[in-house]
C-alpha cells in the first residue's frame, strides 16, 4: 500500500483532522490530530534532516498534534515519518 492510501485509511479509521498545505519557501506543512486516538500520548523523536536548501524536512509532537514541514519534494518523507511511527506504536498495543 502507498503511502497516501495509508494516510487516506488512517484517516477514515479516526476521522480526525489531517491537514496538508504549500508554504512559500517552496514546501509543505502537515499536521495531524491525534487527540483520542491510541498516538496522542505516545514518545515521537523529533526529526530534522537539512539535505541542502531545497531538501529538508522536519517533524514533531507536541499537544497532540503531528506537525511535519518539508521542501517540495519532501511531502512523501513527512508523510512516511508519521506512517512509520503510527504503525509501530499501533503493533505496541
Amino acid at each position: 500500500m502507498d503511502t497516501l492510501q495509508w494516510v487516506q485509511n488512517w484517516y477514515y479509521q479516526h476521522t480526525y483532522g489531517v491537514k496538508i498545505d504549500t508554504v512559500d519557501n517552496p514546501g509543505w506543512s502537515v499536521e495531524i490530530n491525534l487527540v483520542d486516538t491510541c498516538l496522542e500520548n505516545e514518545h515521537f523523536e523529533s526529526i530534522e534532516i537539512e539535505r541542502n536548501e531545497e531538501d529538508w524536512y522536519y517533524c514533531i509532537v507536541r499537544d497532540g498534534i503531528f506537525s511535519g514541514a518539508g521542501g517540495a519534494r519532501n511531502l512523501e518523507e513527512i508523510l512516511n515519518s508519521f506512517r512509520q511511527w503510527a504503525s509501530i506504536n499501533k503493533e505496541l498495543k
